[in-house]
């Protein structure tokens, strides 16, 4: 197993890695809204979608992968009455269409409205 990690995306909030590569494919932990640069994330649930795919982004970059590689994403939403913008923002995104779950949770770290974590072949 190989540990990711990047100043590109955000550090972890507790005792846990980015992401780590085992077995040809890359493992990422839930990926949130926040720039790594001011730990600050923006206040709607289309800023923190797009952050989150640019921290997703820089996790694969990391890995020596990319989008076209991803074979399994999960998605929380603080509200499932964002899941129609989250779609359009994600389908830029995940243009091979991997196999995905997408489920509404109570609370998100810091109050955050998204977090996505996936699965991609390196």
């Amino acid at each position: 197993m190989k540990v990711i990690h990047t100043d590109r995306a955000p550090a972890a909030l507790g005792p846990y890695s980015q992401a780590y590569i085992s077995n040809g494919f890359l493992f990422t932990s839930g990926q949130i809204g926040a720039d790594p640069a001011t730990g600050k994330a923006g206040a709607t649930l289309a800023e923190q979608a797009e952050q989150v795919m640019k921290n997703l982004s820089a996790l694969l970059e990391a890995a020596g992968t990319d989008f076209t590689r991803v074979v399994k994403t999960t998605c929380f939403l603080a509200d499932m009455g964002d899941f129609a913008e989250f779609n359009e923002i994600y389908a830029r995104y995940f243009t091979g269409k991997p196999a995905r779950s997408c489920v509404a949770i109570k609370t998100l770290p810091k109050e955050l409205l998204v977090e996505v974590e996936l699965i991609a072949e390196v």
